[in-house]
């Protein structure tokens, strides 16, 4: 399968361009804080599942997967941060959360997928 097949990146590549949107419309002064944070996080979610797709074990690609899944929530704890600091409204950061819950949960059943198939030997 190609890595432009695979949902998780997908979805990941969707998830992505939603973050670096949000990212481009906070204040000036955020550019090489909260956005850079922001945008460097969320690209290292798709980033570490391509790179993951790349390897030739299943173990190798599952721990790139846990990373792409660290990074999901390091994207969630920037957003939070946007929300505290009345940068997103309360509707946004929902309509964004409920985009991480989604991809938390597709990245979580690729890992699942990646262990049985390893399992299987």
């Amino acid at each position: 399968m190609e890595l432009k097949e695979l949902i998780a990146w997908q979805k990941a590549r969707d998830f992505r361009n939603e973050i670096s949107a949000f990212a481009k419309k906070l204040p000036p002064d955020e550019k090489y804080k909260l956005a850079d944070q922001m945008i460097r996080a969320s690209r290292s979610i798709s980033a570490n599942i391509a790179e993951g797709h790349g390897r030739f074990h299943y173990q190798e690609n599952i721990q790139f997967c846990r990373q792409a899944r660290g990074s999901l929530v390091e994207v969630f704890d920037h957003l939070t941060v946007a929300l505290d600091e009345n940068y997103l409204s309360a509707e946004e950061f929902d309509r964004l959360l409920n985009l991480h819950i989604e991809l938390k949960k597709i990245i979580n059943g690729y890992i699942k997928y990646l262990q049985t198939r390893k399992s299987a030997g």
